[in-house]
């Protein structure tokens, strides 16, 4: 693995757990992960991919779609039912936009298309560990709200409007600057964290403005939709 260079500096080990049944790939990622300076523990099938996800604290996991006993889909489903956040990358055999849609439907962060680059690899598992390490507020304004990220609510006066995890990620990423318009691919990118989303066509974001709309009441109306571009924040 030439030209691969551990980051410089004293950071925290990472750790990152391979979920992939072909021996020769699993080997290769936990080769460019070490030479990273992380900490990689690997599974090879779906069933232990979850057993351990759902165990250990993981700063990123490496999941394949395809795996014996449980498929990534399921494994990255689970995972996100039971409050797990850390970023998962996808990996996917083929180049189907199908398969990376439900991907980041069932909570993904990214994706890389089998047979890929250890230069495209390097520059996915930096941007992922990257994200992990941003810091969210604990309260920010959004419009005629004050959202509490800790207690996961919206408040204005002495209304709370009880918010999920997305949806106080949406408000956040309209709030950073109040009138500018938003596109759906920076939502994706914002929001869900996903990355490589620009040629994707989903309906994701329409869903969740709805759904969050319908939560805030007569706050709802701060969130305008503007036609063919995205969506603003009112001031």
């Amino acid at each position: 693995m030439k030209g691969m260079a551990r980051p410089p500096g004293a950071e925290r080990i990472r750790r990152v757990l391979i979920v992939e049944d072909e021996p020769s790939i699993r080997r290769g990622l936990a080769d460019v992960l070490r030479y990273r300076g992380c900490q990689v523990e690997v599974a090879a099938d779906g069933a232990e991919g979850l057993r351990r996800g759902l165990e250990g604290h993981w700063d990123l996991i490496v999941l394949d779609i395809m795996l014996p006993e449980v498929n990534g889909f399921l494994v990255c489903e689970r995972l996100r039912a039971a409050g797990l956040r850390m970023p998962v990358l996808m990996l996917t055999a083929k180049d189907d936009e199908d398969d990376i849609v439900r991907g980041f439907e069932v909570g993904a962060n990214d994706y890389v298309t089998k047979p890929f680059g250890v230069r495209e690899l390097r520059a996915r598992l930096d941007a992922l560990l990257q994200r992990a390490s941003v810091q969210t507020p604990s309260t920010f304004q959004a419009g005629t709200l004050q959202v509490h990220v800790a207690h996961a609510e919206a408040r204005a006066g002495d209304e709370r409007y009880p918010l999920t995890e997305r949806e106080m990620l949406i408000l956040r990423a309209l709030a950073e600057e109040p009138g500018r318009i938003v596109g759906r691919s920076a939502l994706l990118r914002d929001a869900w964290g996903m990355n490589n989303v620009d040629q994707l066509e989903t309906r994701t974001v329409d869903v969740h403005i709805a759904k969050l709309r319908k939560k805030l009441g007569r706050h709802s109306e701060m969130i305008v939709t503007v036609r063919g571009q995205g969506y603003r924040l009112c001031p």
